[in-house]
């Protein structure tokens, strides 16, 4: 504790008596460009996933290329985050920060000038090492340069920078693919890196806390292998369609196996990088897995959300971006108003309703069809952005209320590790479940057709509609939307159950809140 009072800032310090700062919102304004870079790079790829699909104008990536192009991201920067959280609270959280946001800066330009999509699935890896380091630091940072007053209304702030990527980052990608080659979408990142690299030598706190925490070498290895047998055999399901097969069949148990033997490990460890002991706290389960669930659900449906505007209504990117604007408002709009309503009548009615919001943004895309207009739609991403604002922030505050001042790297480690491997099983599992169905729909309306050329073109809609362009037959074009519509019904569904559970399980894990922890929220 004593380490942690001298890592206090002297702004943190005047701002438990008083108002924040200016140079505290600076910190602040520094912490959120860290953050948006991290998120920015997500929204900015799912814009693009049309345009790298194709093989002239992108790498020619299949469907469960695709897919890696954005787990391999999500998945190393989920399972190194616990290391992350280590380190910066052993190293220094503004240390961990630059260093983080320096890898982050190089891999993106690697990613970048990737000349295929296996290498570009590679690049986006390393960009995961990178945003590990920069995330638990952020959200250590907020907790050293604002005190319990004012750290709810920061981390509302933080969490609601999300929606500005939201908003900012499918804008900007469709901007540039419109002029410039696929690579320029990952380039963005370097001009913010610099910013932030700058700001931080300034206005962050570098006093090192000292937290002589071991590392935990066989727990990174365990989560890593496990989760990436789960992913691994998730998508590869999806793409041959056969759940059967040994295969994946192995790959899944395999994965899941690893995982229960990752808690058991952990439980034995003396101070563990992922410490699960902190689940026997209902309210942080509850919250953690809320988040996650919350995730699932807006990771996938972005993900497909992006090939019905570009694919079905035949949108540009640029048209594309501007179309998925509008969930930023709902994201904007939540995440404010949900720490005002947490103080009034705290977490449980809150959040449950929030995630009833998200799930009838998530369920509404069954009314989506061809010839859908853009209002509608646009009403559906603002249910979603609105119930994930909501939620999100109120969780993130308390899971970092319960834990101990020297631990909050590590616990924002546990926050935003179940935030991205929520993201990555969401592309995953709906992204397969997109591939599944869009197969089984459109392979009897493709009997006619060569064998070969039809086993080529149920693959995704993008092929159905390349070989009806090869062939001259536009009827191909209408039996891909029509089967893509249907694929995206069915993942909605799934999303939306999803989110429909976070909602039960908030509800229940904070039915014994007193109105004293009420009011501490």
């Amino acid at each position: 504790m004593a380490a942690q009072n001298t890592a206090t800032t002297d702004a943190a310090q005047a701002g438990s008596a008083h108002s924040p700062t200016g140079r505290q919102w600076l910190a602040l304004s520094v912490l959120v460009l860290s953050q948006l870079a991290v998120w920015l790079d997500n929204t900015v790829l799912n814009v693009a996933l049309k345009t790298l699909a194709d093989p002239d104008e992108g790498l020619g990536a299949s469907p469960n290329q695709l897919q890696w192009s954005i787990s391999s991201y999500t998945l190393v920067f989920a399972v190194l985050l616990f290391t992350g959280g280590v380190l910066a609270d052993r190293y220094g959280h503004r240390r961990l920060l630059l260093t983080g946001m320096v890898l982050f800066g190089a891999a993106s330009a690697w990613a970048a000038y990737s000349g295929s999509a296996t290498e570009l699935i590679v690049a986006r890896g390393a960009m995961g090492i990178g945003s590990a380091l920069i995330m638990p630091a952020t959200l250590a940072l907020i907790a050293q340069v604002f005190d319990e007053r004012h750290r709810a209304t920061a981390i509302a702030i933080w969490s609601g920078s999300s929606g500005i990527a939201i908003a900012t980052g499918p804008m900007l990608s469709g901007a540039l693919l419109d002029h410039f080659w696929w690579g320029s979408v990952f380039l963005v990142n370097v001009p913010i890196v610099v910013l932030c690299v700058a700001g931080s030598f300034v206005f962050l706190p570098g006093v090192v806390t000292r937290v002589r925490q071991k590392f935990d070498p066989l727990g990174v290895v365990l989560s890593t292998a496990g989760l990436f047998a789960i992913v691994w055999g998730v998508i590869e399901g999806g793409h041959r369609n056969d759940w059967t097969d040994p295969a994946i069949v192995a790959s899944l148990a395999g994965g899941v196996l690893l995982v229960v033997v990752f808690v058991l490990v952990e439980l034995r460890v003396a101070n563990p990088s992922f410490d699960v002991r902190l689940f026997r706290d209902i309210r942080f389960t509850g919250a953690s897995v809320a988040v996650m669930l919350t995730f699932f659900g807006l990771n996938g449906s972005m993900y497909y959300t992006s090939f019905y505007l570009q694919g079905v209504q035949g949108q540009t990117p640029l048209e594309c971006g501007l179309s998925i604007a509008p969930v930023a408002l709902g994201v904007l709009l939540g995440a404010p108003l949900s720490a005002k309503l947490v103080r009034n009548h705290g977490v449980r009615p809150v959040v449950t309703a929030a995630m009833l919001i998200a799930t009838t943004g998530f369920v509404a895309y069954v009314f989506l069809d061809e010839s859908s207009g853009l209002p509608l739609f646009w009403v559906f991403l603002i249910l979603q952005g609105l119930g994930m604002g909501a939620a999100v922030a109120p969780t993130t505050e308390a899971i970092m209320a319960i834990l101990p001042s020297d631990r909050t790297g590590a616990g924002s480690a546990v926050n935003n590790s179940l935030r991205q491997i929520g993201g990555v099983l969401g592309v995953a599992v709906l992204g397969s479940v997109l591939v599944s169905v869009y197969r089984d729909r459109v392979t009897p309306r493709l009997s006619g057709l060569p064998s070969g050329a039809a086993d080529a073109a149920g693959e995704s809609p993008e092929a159905t509609r390349l070989l009806g362009a090869k062939m001259r037959l536009p009827r191909l074009s209408d039996i891909a939307d029509e089967g893509f519509v249907h694929a995206m019904h069915v993942a909605s569904v799934v999303g939306a159950a999803a989110a429909a559970a976070g909602a039960v399980i908030i509800w229940w894990a904070f039915r014994r809140t007193s109105s004293g922890a009420r009011s501490s929220m």
